[in-house]
């Protein structure tokens, strides 16, 4: 009985979401919702999200989405296959049944303890106001390179840039990369979305973060990788997050919290009651 009281609180912590259940693609008929995703998220993070790096957040929900969708693709290929029509399945499906009587019930029990939990809005403001620091956005660009071996080969890529600005240098410039940059980046223009300081080599991210929005460099930047021309197409300055962004993120942790408190005055009192020898 111990180990199951050990067990149910470690369950609490992947309980549960709050998101909108909004369509973002569709398999073959099969929605997935953000709800989809933001469970998946939340459970992989135990309720805290939030704290993923802002630059990384959006990384991250491609990547729970694009499980999702394998993990569809799969199911529906094993169906056509016959999976569920083998034994083996079966026979599998009967025990898997037995040991999820018990881990459905919990869950249940569980959400109807969540759902009884309210966070009010003076509650999710004053966590706000006590915690910027955690939705503080440090400063980003967004950046495109052309990598290659040698400095002359820069060099040359340069100068067929100089005279150029605004669009067409933008459009010239993801033209090469796609031609001439033997980094991976380049089959997509060089572009190498936004990162914060300290993300790249420091030769490469010193220069870059000391450009103008819609410049090239006008000298190649070594670095142990080769000779890169670098195109700076977007720079957002250092910010904090507005509260109407993160509130659901803080309901959810607020949540969370109590949550794991309400376990534990449940779980006390279950014991107490309960013969355990």
């Amino acid at each position: 009985m111990m180990n199951k009281a050990k067990i149910l609180l470690s369950v609490a912590l992947f309980t549960g979401t709050l998101a909108f259940a909004e369509t973002l693609v569709s398999v073959n008929g099969k929605a997935i919702s953000q709800e989809d995703v933001d469970s998946e998220l939340m459970r992989a993070t135990q309720g805290r999200f939030n704290q993923v790096p802002p630059e990384r957040q959006a990384e991250f929900r491609q990547q729970v989405l694009q499980q999702l969708i394998g993990k569809e693709l799969i199911y529906e290929d094993a169906v056509k296959k016959g999976v569920l029509k083998s034994k083996e399945y079966k026979e599998e499906y009967v025990k898997l049944e037995e040991r999820m009587k018990e881990e459905l019930a919990i869950q249940v029990w569980q959400k109807k303890l969540l759902d009884e939990i309210q966070i009010s809005d003076k509650e999710l403001k004053d966590y706000y106001n006590q915690n910027k620091e955690e939705f503080n956005q440090p400063e980003s660009v967004h950046a495109r390179h052309i990598l290659v071996e040698k400095e002359d080969e820069a060099k040359k890529i340069i100068a067929g840039l100089k005279s150029l600005s605004g669009e067409k240098l933008k459009e010239k410039f993801i033209e090469e990369a796609k031609s001439k940059s033997t980094g991976p980046s380049g089959p997509k223009g060089g572009d190498l979305g936004y990162f914060t300081q300290g993300q790249m080599v420091p030769e490469f991210n010193d220069k870059v973060f000391s450009m103008k929005e819609g410049t090239v460099t006008l000298e190649p930047v070594k670095t142990q990788f080769g000779y890169h021309v670098i195109y700076l197409e977007d720079k957002k300055s250092a910010t904090t997050r507005k509260f109407d962004e993160v509130k659901g993120f803080i309901e959810q942790r607020l949540k969370m919290e109590k949550f794991k408190d309400a376990m534990k005055t449940k779980m006390d009192d279950l014991q107490k009651k309960a013969v355990i020898k």
